[in-house]
């Protein structure tokens, strides 16, 4: 006992020899973590449903980003009874496989967003983002009134698309082809989302976000975004494929 204090004492007393010591605990802890993601295909389970944004809903996440909206909304329901009764479903690791940067967050300021698709109407998105007070009256968020007169167009989304493809979202040929088009589908209440659908499902929504249907504007993107979160996953099919078998 007396030698095991005594040698216990000497590595705390000799720097280097605990800093040794400390670097091959923590390399065995990091090779234990770290090999096994070598010896399989995927740590994220796929879930049907989840598909990589349309270019609308791109230019939308895009658009999120910029203005910082991850500073005060989180995107990650945990699964804690309290963040599910409030927000829905806890989230799954499949629904950001594609997101490059994930869009979790840290802080709520704000709501958490990652179950906001389909819980507001384009309407009350459109007030909120002009007027937050309008509708939530003790709401600190700042007015984004500019988004619904910035037009944008898809010219730049295709390069999106392909710059996504290159970091392992399966954007096909067909997808970066018709950007452009899929892009001005989404946003056309008056045309024919077939194609679109074709290439991203039938969920897709399509209709005129902003209420201006003479023009596709940053918030028709915005809102687009917005509305598809936490929508494409069906909870009670994914929770039956995680039961054991």
């Amino acid at each position: 006992m007396a030698s095991r204090i005594f040698d216990h004492k000497k590595i705390e007393r000799n720097v280097t020899l605990l800093a040794v010591a400390a670097f091959i605990t923590v390399a065995i802890g990091g090779i234990v973590e770290i090999a096994p993601l070598f010896y399989i295909d995927s740590t994220v389970e796929e879930v049907e449903g989840v598909r990589p944004y349309t270019p609308l809903e791109l230019a939308g996440r895009n658009i999120y980003i910029r203005e910082g909206c991850y500073n005060c909304h989180s995107q990650m329901v945990r699964p804690f009874r309290d963040e599910v009764e409030r927000y829905g479903h806890y989230s799954l690791a499949a629904e950001s496989m594609y997101d490059h940067p994930f869009q979790w967050g840290s802080k709520r300021t704000g709501p958490d967003l990652a179950r906001v698709g389909g819980r507001y109407s384009d309407e009350w998105h459109r007030q909120h983002l002009i007027d937050p007070r309008s509708v939530v009256p003790e709401s600190i968020m700042p007015p984004y009134s500019f988004l619904a007169q910035n037009e944008i167009d898809g010219d730049s989304v295709a390069g999106d698309l392909t710059a996504l493809r290159r970091v392992g979202v399966p954007y096909t040929d067909e997808q970066i082809e018709n950007a452009v088009a899929d892009f001005e589908a989404q946003a056309d209440a008056m045309g024919d989302p077939s194609e679109l659908r074709a290439r991203y499902g039938d969920r897709v929504s399509v209709r005129d976000f902003d209420g201006n249907p003479s023009r596709i504007t940053e918030m028709d993107a915005l809102i687009a975004y917005l509305q598809m979160l936490g929508t494409l996953v069906d909870f009670e099919a994914a929770e039956a494929q995680e039961q054991p078998r």
